[in-house]
């Protein structure tokens, strides 16, 4: 049952990761899509998290 939660997200979470990326040349909401995607595989990826992280501290760095 775990494994098949990790397919699950990894599809959702790579499907809302491309669209983001797709929407970087399209007309669209990119910069919310794309860390959208990072979130979701972050639940199951540590990869994902980290990358999440990275972009998190980023942000509250600029926020100060």
């Amino acid at each position: 049952m775990r494994q098949l939660k990790r397919i699950v997200v990894a599809v959702v979470g790579f499907t809302v990761l491309l669209i983001g990326i797709a929407l970087l040349v399209l007309p669209g909401p990119a910069f919310i899509v794309i860390p959208a995607g990072i979130a979701i595989l972050a639940t199951e990826f540590v990869w994902a998290r980290r990358i999440l992280n990275k972009v998190k501290e980023k942000f509250r760095k600029k926020d100060r």
